[in-house]
């Protein structure tokens, strides 16, 4: 169990493929996400090799921002902007809150818009983040809360250079294969990086609806935390 202050570096970490240079602190999530934050952070060596390279490319671009002096901004994309991207921004948000790694703003867009399914809304909550839904509507604005002291995530289906989002110097990390193939060019992005998940929706309406999307959802946060606790390694 995570101590009330500090998560301390030890020497199973390194063999796990990592070094932490920095601790942890509790205090900057809700106490509500950080059983699932102590999981999913004893978790990183079922992260494949070739996803590592990846999140590590992010965690260099995220590390170059910063020590320049710029704010880190990462854009989540997918097709519809409704479950993938959408869990890849509030993690990530979630884990630079966590690991103290100040500068980070990250976004979520899709090719098109459409909504913020309720299923992954859902699977969030099941997780311990507090999502409020502010507008209603058929597209509508959920305000994502992850801490006491941050200014809640506001969540919900845009274009990925929509108003509000970065229109220059920022990451797209592809979340889904098929926005990656549609969207040949991202405009005004500096770096892109592929890092695919199977989208949970092949499940809508079947038995194994809620453990599915349960499982992309820790996916998606084991590798966000991955990703940030490399940025000071």
């Amino acid at each position: 169990m995570l101590k009330n202050r500090l998560l301390p570096c030890f020497a199973a970490v390194i063999f796990f493929g990592f070094i932490c240079t920095a601790n942890a602190s509790e205090d900057d999530v809700l106490p509500s996400i950080r059983p699932s934050i102590a999981k999913l952070t004893q978790e990183f060596q079922q992260i494949p090799a070739g996803r590592q390279k990846q999140l590590k490319k992010a965690a260099m671009f995220i590390r170059s921002k910063i020590q320049a002096g710029e704010t880190a901004q990462l854009t989540f994309i997918c097709t519809h902007n409704s479950r993938r991207s959408h869990l890849g921004q509030i993690w990530a948000q979630t884990a630079a809150a966590f690991y103290g790694v100040a500068g980070v703003q990250t976004y979520s867009g899709g090719t098109e818009a459409t909504a913020m399914n309720i299923r992954a809304v859902d699977a969030l909550r099941r997780v311990g983040f507090t999502l409020t839904d502010s507008t209603g509507g058929k597209n509508p604005v959920y305000l994502v809360k992850y801490s006491e002291t941050k200014p809640e995530i506001r969540a919900f289906s845009k274009r990925y250079n929509a108003d509000g989002n970065p229109k220059d110097n920022y990451a797209a990390l592809m979340t889904c294969s098929q926005a990656d193939k549609n969207c040949p060019v991202v405009e005004g992005s500096t770096l892109r990086i592929p890092i695919h998940y199977e989208d949970p929706k092949v499940a809508d309406n079947l038995p194994n609806e809620t453990a599915l999307y349960d499982e992309r959802t820790q996916q998606i946060g084991r590798e966000m935390f991955y990703m940030l606790s490399q940025v000071k390694s």
